[in-house]
């Protein structure tokens, strides 16, 4: 009932927004006499406001058609290496370029696209073959394709690293680090040959008995059944997966919202002005950050509680009692893979010391090929993205990969 009546709210709105929109378009118009009037940057800044307060569920595009490299500029292609009904590998090739290391980055499966990570990828790019998991919202899987749990997200990284094969590196952002630190584990205890060199986890959440944040304090404050009876919803008839049990995104949209509400409203209140002054690059900037903000997708009800009850209320990783299919997953089997850790001081989601916990984990890898880096005045996004991600972070993550690339 829950995904019916936001469907209903958000269908409702529809007329109302082609509104906004068709009054905008028009005044904008030359021939609409009302071209850079007041009246008419009005009315755009009304449209902005209905359009990027909007909930959606299609995923962006990258939007990464080229990249420098060196002194001239490389054409960008998308293709998908390999497709699973919950996910795509895609792989970002440059024309004419061979020989870079081979990296994969694995997004999170935690409410918005991969595209999240879009600059991620755009500041990897040049010193890297880069791929990226594309996770599919569960709202589009038919129930035919069965289900989705933690451990077959942590196949799905194992069989996209193969696809990569040999001396690959992975870095994961955010959630999947518990899941990349379990895939490394079980092919490094299988000695198998696609065994990445090196691993990056940023800002996830190893162990968060550290410092817990109110994110993981709201995770513990109630049982795994007020969980499912709560947060999870059945995806309407009208859509390709109908029927599936799902954590929407809307809801998971609406948590990290109302975590940073008067943050959100000061945004748009900002946005109105900058359109009102002609602001035309900080507008640009609103539309672009909201456009992608509001883009969701659903999670599979059985990943997400056995996320929430495996990783951030039984802490099951670092306490040593994570299995994976019935096998116990051993970090400490983890020996020839360097490891580097990403935290960031102002990260109100996964906080200090939580992604550090994968050293200590990481037992019999040499403290030579360890490294720690706490990334001062950024917060969570500003772990991947942004000026201290691209200036500061991305050069330490491409030393530890040119330095195993060998």
């Amino acid at each position: 009932m829950l995904y019916q009546l936001f469907q209903a709210a958000n269908d409702a709105m529809l007329p109302w927004r082609f509104g906004a929109e068709l009054a905008a378009t028009w005044s904008g118009n030359p021939a609409s006499g009302l071209a850079d009037t007041a009246m008419a940057r009005h009315l755009a800044a009304l449209r902005d406001l209905m359009v990027l307060t909007a909930t959606t569920h299609h995923r962006p595009d990258f939007g990464i058609s080229d990249v420098d490299l060196g002194n001239r500029r490389v054409a960008v292609t998308e293709e998908a290496d390999d497709r699973t009904p919950f996910a795509t590998l895609l792989h970002f090739r440059k024309e004419g370029v061979e020989g870079q290391p081979k990296l994969l980055i694995v997004a999170p499966m935690s409410g918005h696209f991969a595209t999240l990570l879009r600059a991620t990828v755009r500041t990897a790019l040049p010193d890297n073959d880069v791929w990226v998991t594309d996770w599919h919202s569960a709202r589009d899987v038919a129930l035919s394709a069965g289900g989705f749990d933690l451990d077959d997200f942590t196949d799905h990284v194992m069989r996209f690293l193969r696809v990569l094969g040999p001396r690959c590196h992975v870095l994961a952002v955010c959630q999947p680090t518990v899941a990349v630190l379990c895939a490394v584990a079980l092919m490094a205890e299988a000695q198998d040959p696609a065994t990445p060199r090196t691993i990056t986890l940023m800002a996830g959440p190893i162990d968060t008995r550290v410092n817990p944040t109110k994110v993981n304090e709201l995770a513990k404050s109630h049982d795994i059944d007020w969980f499912a009876r709560n947060l999870i919803t059945t995806v309407p008839l009208r859509q390709v997966g109908a029927g599936r049990r799902v954590y929407p995104g809307f809801l998971q949209l609406a948590a990290f919202m109302a975590m940073n509400s008067e943050r959100h409203q000061k945004a748009h209140r900002e946005h109105w002005d900058n359109v009102l002054a002609g602001e035309a690059d900080k507008a640009a900037f609103h539309r672009n950050f909201y456009t992608e903000y509001m883009a969701v997708m659903d999670l599979p009800a059985e990943f997400y509680l056995q996320t929430i009850a495996k990783v951030f209320q039984e802490h099951e990783l670092p306490r040593g009692v994570l299995a994976f299919r019935g096998h116990r997953i051993d970090p400490a089997a983890i020996r020839r893979t360097a490891l580097l850790t990403v935290e960031g001081e102002l990260d109100d989601i996964c906080a200090i010391g939580q992604t550090q916990a994968a050293l200590d984990l990481c037992s019999r890898i040499p403290m030579a090929h360890k490294r720690h880096h706490l990334q001062t005045a950024v917060g969570h996004y500003g772990t991947f993205s942004g000026r201290r991600w691209n200036g500061e972070i991305y050069p330490l993550v491409r030393e530890l990969i040119q330095i195993y690339a060998t």
